[in-house]
């Protein structure tokens, strides 16, 4: 039985059509996060409860932090840019998937080493065999293909030594595991971490300080935190059916942080289930989240 517990603390009423992208800031003690749907990116600052919104040139799918302040590395739909988001300054690194019609950048990370990765998604098809991918921008600015023949990459993250790589492609409805090398940023050697039922697409990832992985699973009204052999310790069930990314932080780096979605939900169902595209956040015990990698690839602009 696990020793872990999570009791909801707070909601927050953002109200997204599609919340994503979840990230933790721990100099600013702010929570980070996206409405893909609405070019809309939010900060909510822990201590005085303010809730900023910051409108998008275009949908992002994720994003990373840098040293630069207000500056983050972006994945937009159409690529990955750097981009200011007080000044909407943006400068664009690579394009690589801006050709094939109905794809756009998804789910994406840091790894330990600074690079900064993140999958594309199949929205709509524009041939039978349409498919997407996974990149890595690395610190000469070049875009590496690193995975391909996907529908919906998700799920990035690393353990906590930084080895293992996690990946899903969500309609797979698995969660694979891969060794990384962290010199070369190669991936080899996959196997199959954990599996969902055919009614749940796993989501957003995040791996915690005791090299547990937590999944939003979109569909399931659950998020599930696995052990490192694949396990299930421990499932948290939400007032909403579609959470979809988390992440660990708080003062104390012990508070679950999820976001959620409306997008694709009748009238009835968010009749039932009217917290949807709601912030939800959760004190644990038991557990306890890492700070997150800032992106370190090259940056020319000054703070």
């Amino acid at each position: 039985m696990s020793t872990t517990t999570a009791t909801l603390l707070k909601i927050i009423p953002c109200q997204c059509q599609l919340g994503e992208g979840v990230l933790w800031h721990d100099e600013q003690q702010a929570i980070y996060w996206l409405d893909i749907e609405a070019c809309d990116l939010y900060r909510y600052y822990i201590s005085s409860e303010v809730l900023e919104k910051f409108t998008l040139p275009q949908r992002m799918g994720s994003f990373a932090f840098t040293p630069v302040n207000n500056q983050i590395i972006a994945a937009f739909e159409q690529g990955f840019a750097r981009y200011n988001f007080i000044t909407s300054e943006i400068d664009w690194i690579n394009q690589p998937e801006l050709h094939i019609k109905g794809n756009r950048l998804n789910d994406g990370r840091v790894d330990k080493q600074g690079r900064f990765w993140a999958g594309s998604m199949v929205e709509s098809t524009s041939t039978p065999k349409q498919k997407s991918a996974l990149y890595c921008v690395d610190h000469q600015l070049n875009c590496h293909k690193k995975m391909d023949d996907l529908l919906i990459s998700n799920s990035l993250c690393w353990n906590k030594a930084g080895d293992i790589l996690y990946h899903a492609d969500s309609p797979s409805h698995q969660i694979f595991q891969y060794d990384f090398c962290k010199e070369k940023a190669a991936i080899s050697n996959k196997k199959l971490f954990a599996t969902t039922n055919t009614s749940t697409f796993p989501d957003g990832s995040i791996v915690d300080a005791q090299d547990y992985l937590w999944n939003a699973q979109w569909g399931s009204s659950k998020v599930i935190r696995y052990n490192c052999n694949g396990e299930i310790d421990l499932s948290i069930v939400l007032p909403v059916s579609q959470p979809s990314c988390v992440t660990i932080g708080g003062e104390n780096l012990d508070w679950l942080i999820i976001t959620s979605a409306k997008q694709g939900l009748s009238s009835s169902a968010l009749t039932k289930e009217p917290l949807s595209g709601n912030l939800f956040i959760y004190q644990l015990t038991g557990a306890s989240g890492l700070v997150d990698p800032q992106c370190t690839i090259c940056f020319n602009w000054s703070s």
